[in-house]
């Protein structure tokens, strides 16, 4: 996506919603992408125009090496929108059935099927969807994004109404799916769901890309790791090191640029004696992370 904008145009007044500025944004092909920012950001403008439901009013979008207008594309791409609505007078089985023809893609009763156990929908095959749960209708609704095994999945809230034990078989889906090659593409006000999903992400507020790149660089401290040894470490020894001691006990901090070096300095604090009980990235979480760069992009805002 280059230069991507979209005013929405009110009548009777000059001066139109701009929802998009200027947006640009290259999602890698195979990566679990996520998209976060506050509410009023742009995000359902920009999925709806990588989804060929919104025309922009400047700028280029290409999915997946064409048109989004592409029914070839089309048929290439598994969507799950934010406000599902769905046929309550229809079964699972019958709307699989219909998602599968309006794609283009012939029969496949067996693997539509599949679908539904692999959602945890088996059992409510035959029931009327009026009967099911919001939680029973999301995964229905991710069911039906993965007809046909898309290239590319747009999924806009997957985990809503779902409950805590449904998140982790979504997320188990999703990974798998990444794992078999798919480009996901994630927008949730989940942070912590984003976060154990998504390897890459880009924070979008007043329709404009303020950050992006890979999780771990945006949200981890990069080369920076906090480390817990045993009681009777020495410290000193240690900081010799290179061990920056924390503020709790035992609690140490190192910089190491890759695993070979993080495995050097541990074998050296070894050598001192001390005892590893726990090891893990130093940094803030997704939240932090959101908060630090809105914020100071609204107050420079208001500068201006």
């Amino acid at each position: 996506m280059r230069g991507l904008r979209k005013t929405y145009r009110r009548l009777f007044r000059k001066v139109g919603n701009e929802a998009l500025r200027g947006m640009d944004l290259s999602v890698p092909e195979g990566s679990a992408f996520g998209l976060i920012g506050p509410n009023g950001a742009g995000k359902t403008t920009f999925i709806k125009s990588i989804l060929g439901i919104v025309q922009p009013t400047e700028g280029t979008v290409r999915v997946l090496g064409g048109s989004p207008e592409d029914p070839r594309i089309r048929a290439r791409i598994g969507y799950l929108p934010e406000r599902l609505h769905l046929p309550g007078s229809w079964t699972a089985t019958a709307f699989l059935a219909t998602v599968t023809r309006l794609k283009g893609l012939k029969a496949d009763a067996p693997g539509n099927r599949r679908l539904l156990e692999r959602v945890g929908l088996a059992d409510a095959a035959g029931r009327k969807i009026g009967g099911y749960s919001k939680g029973m209708r999301q995964r229905l609704g991710l069911a039906a994004a993965l007809v046909g095994s898309p290239s590319l999945l747009v999924l806009d809230e997957p985990t809503d109404g779902i409950d805590p034990m449904g998140r982790l078989e979504v997320r188990r889906i999703l990974l798998e799916e990444v794992q078999r090659g798919t480009t996901l593409f994630l927008n949730s006000h989940l942070l912590a769901e984003t976060e154990r999903v998504c390897d890459r992400v880009a924070i979008l507020a007043d329709g404009r890309v303020l950050r992006e790149g890979r999780l771990e660089d945006l949200a981890r401290g990069g080369a920076r790791w906090m480390v817990r040894f045993a009681p009777g470490a020495d410290a000193e020894a240690l900081a010799e090191e290179g061990f920056a001691r924390g503020s709790a006990d035992g609690v140490y901090r190192v910089e190491a640029e890759d695993a070979a070096a993080l495995n050097a300095a541990l074998d050296r604090a070894r050598s001192k004696g001390a005892l590893l009980v726990e090891l893990r990235r130093d940094g803030t979480d997704l939240e932090s992370v959101l908060l630090g760069t809105v914020a100071p992009a609204g107050a420079a805002g208001v500068a201006a």
